[in-house]
C-alpha cells in the first residue's frame, strides 16, 4: 500500500531528507507545556527518535527521525501522555503568545487566555493556505503580532482625571510619543490621543492615579514573513470587547475563505482583492 505523505504532513508528520524518516510537530498553544507533557516528549524523542527535540520559531517542538512504520505506535504514546501531534498545510496554524498580564508586569491582556480559546474556536481550521494567528500583551510587541497574518496586541486607552492629579509632570517624561504636556504653573494637562501608543506608561507612572485606562486589543492584518516579507496593517480603532474580537475574526476568516485563490496566502489576497474591499468589511463588523 502506497503511503499517503500529504495526509501525513497535514496531521503534522513533515518528510526529512532520510527516506521513510519524518520531523513530528507537536501542538502547541501559546508555547504552553505541562512538565507532565514534557516528559512524555522527552521519552518519546528517546525511544522513537534520536534524543532530541527542535524547538521552532513559533514556539512549537518537534520531534526528528520518527520511522514510518513507528508513526501509529508514536502517536498512541504522545496521546497517553496528554500530548497532541500538530497540524500543518493550508488551515489555522500554531497559536503563539507571550505570558501576557497573567505573569509580565508590562501585560495589558491575557494571551494565554486568548490563545486557547482562539484554538478551539479556530485551531486547525481549513482555508485556502495557511494562516497564523499571533498575541502579544503590549506595545513592547516580543511576539511581534504584525508578522502574523492576524496579530493581536494589547493596548490600553488612557484617561486623565484632574482632581487626583498633582502635575508632577511624570507622564510627560515617560510617553514615548510626547502626547502628553503637563503645565505646572497653569496646572493644566493636554493628551494628543490621536498619536498615542495605547502603551499605558502614563498610567503606571502616575503616583497619584490621575491617570486610568481600560484596557483592549490592537489588531494588524495581513503580516507575512516569508518568501514574501509584508508588515501587518492596522486600520481598526483599539478593540475593547473580546466578543467583538471574535466577531473580527470570523469575518477576516469568511472573506479569506471567500475570495483567496487555493494556495494563495492571505497578505497576497487582500493586495489582489483590494484592501478596502477587506476594510469596508471588517469596520463595518467592529462597529
Amino acid at each position: 500500500m502506497s503511503t499517503n505523505y500529504k495526509e501525513l504532513k497535514k496531521g503534522g508528520f513533515m518528510r526529512q531528507r532520510q527516506p521513510n524518516y519524518f520531523s513530528m510537530r507537536l501542538k502547541s498553544v501559546g508555547g504552553h507545556f505541562t512538565a507532565e507533557q514534557l516528559d512524555t516528549i522527552q521519552n518519546v524523542a528517546k525511544k522513537f527518535g534520536k534524543g532530541y527535540i527542535h524547538l521552532t520559531s513559533r514556539q512549537g517542538i518537534e520531534i526528528p527521525f520518527i520511522h514510518l512504520n513507528d508513526v501509529d505506535a508514536v502517536k498512541k504514546f504522545l496521546s497517553e501522555g496528554g500530548v497532541q501531534v500538530g497540524v500543518c498545510g493550508a488551515r489555522v496554524r500554531t497559536i503563539t503568545a507571550c505570558q501576557g498580564n497573567a505573569i509580565c508586569p508590562s501585560g495589558l491582556i491575557d494571551t494565554v487566555h486568548l490563545a486557547k480559546e482562539f484554538d478551539k474556536r479556530y485551531g486547525g481550521r481549513e482555508l485556502p493556505h495557511k494562516f497564523k494567528f499571533g498575541f502579544t500583551g503590549c506595545r513592547n510587541n516580543c511576539l511581534k503580532a504584525e508578522e502574523n497574518d492576524m496579530g493581536v496586541k494589547g493596548g490600553v486607552k488612557p484617561a486623565w482625571k484632574s482632581e487626583t492629579c498633582t502635575f508632577c509632570g511624570l507622564c510627560q517624561a515617560v510617553c514615548p510619543q510626547k502626547t502628553i504636556t503637563v503645565d505646572k504653573i497653569s496646572r493644566s494637562v493636554t493628551f494628543d490621543e490621536n498619536n498615542c501608543l495605547y502603551c499605558g506608561k502614563c498610567i503606571k507612572s502616575c503616583p497619584s492615579d490621575a491617570w486610568q485606562g481600560e484596557s483592549g486589543f490592537i489588531i494588524s492584518f495581513g503580516g507575512l514573513y516569508g518568501n514574501r516579507i509584508a508588515v501587518g496593517e492596522n486600520f481598526l480603532p483599539i478593540v475593547f470587547d473580546e466578543e467583538k474580537l471574535y466577531s473580527i475574526v470570523d469575518a477576516t476568516l469568511k472573506f479569506f475563505a471567500d475570495n483567496a485563490k487555493s494556495g494563495e496566502r492571505f497578505r497576497n489576497m487582500l493586495d489582489r482583492v483590494g484592501w478596502e474591499k477587506f476594510s469596508d468589511v471588517i469596520t463595518e463588523v467592529a462597529k
